[in-house]
């Protein structure tokens, strides 16, 4: 039921390079020649030489590669102050993988992303999506390499046939890593805070503790004590690592004011801390 519910932000928005001096009337130095204007707002300074991607020609034509591959998807797109964007393809086929007793379902997912002022490079990714919460867990490493050719008045797409990337994601990483999942739901978390703590002293997330004179936890710290203890109680008595490493990665898509790249980063660096203690 959660993939009928995605978030659909409104992601072709207006957009296009103007020269600055035409928007001011002054001469602009070099290097600093245009202006990319998203939805009517200024959101970057570029050069001549800078080859605008709009979102209609990136997302579109990844979207023609899962067509042509023959896959059934669910599509969530998210734009962040028409700024930046992404497109994720959820796939729902027989290539899916449950946890907590079937109710955690795990599926493919391919994330593709591009921004109008520079903050994210144009990019494509396979990943996973955990439906139960509506996160997508970045942990993969295959991406999905494509060109981009910049004339003087132009910018050329050159992506991939999808079809054999998948399938080589599919026999390899996919598998890979949902067995850790599984790993990870079998070592039960005895002191949620000691794991906690750990974990934010390896990844330098956040600080655990709410100052120097005070080692409570921080309001950040106790949120992921209840994200943790509320995952774990949902299915069993006791929550286990699988819950631990979910409450992280939830605050990274949802608390934490983090660019998408920087979200995939911390998710693989936090994955690998957490499997680490499998």
């Amino acid at each position: 039921m959660y993939l009928h519910n995605l978030q659909q932000d409104e992601i072709f928005v207006s957009n296009e390079v103007k020269s600055l001096s035409s928007i001011t009337g002054m001469e602009s130095r070099k290097g600093l020649e245009n202006a990319i204007i998203s939805n009517g707002k200024i959101v970057s300074v570029v050069s001549n030489r800078y080859g605008h991607i709009p979102n209609e020609l990136f997302f579109k034509k990844a979207e023609e590669l899962l067509i042509d591959a023959h896959l059934n998807y669910h599509k969530r797109t998210i734009n962040r102050d028409d700024r930046s964007f992404i497109t994720d393809f959820i796939i729902e086929d027989e290539n899916q993988f449950t946890l907590k007793n079937e109710n955690d379902r795990i599926l493919p997912m391919l994330r593709f992303k591009n921004s109008y002022d520079g903050s994210e490079k144009t990019s494509g990714h396979f990943g996973f999506y955990r439906e139960v919460c509506t996160n997508g867990l970045h942990v993969s490493n295959a991406q999905i390499d494509f060109s981009i050719k910049h004339t003087k008045n132009n910018t050329e797409l050159i992506l991939p046939k999808l079809n054999g990337l998948f399938e080589r994601f599919l026999n390899n990483e996919y598998y890979e890593i949902t067995q850790k999942f599984k790993e990870m739901e079998e070592i039960v978390l005895i002191d949620t805070k000691a794991f906690v703590k750990e974990i934010l002293e390896k990844t330098k997330l956040f600080r655990y503790e709410c100052s120097d004179k005070n080692d409570s936890p921080s309001k950040k710290s106790r949120e992921l004590l209840d994200l943790i203890a509320e995952e774990g109680h949902d299915y069993y008595a006791t929550p286990t690592l699988w819950d631990g490493y979910n409450a992280f990665n939830w605050m990274l898509h949802n608390t934490l004011k983090k660019t998408f790249s920087q979200q995939e980063k911390l998710d693989k660096m936090v994955f690998d801390e957490v499997y680490a203690m499998v």
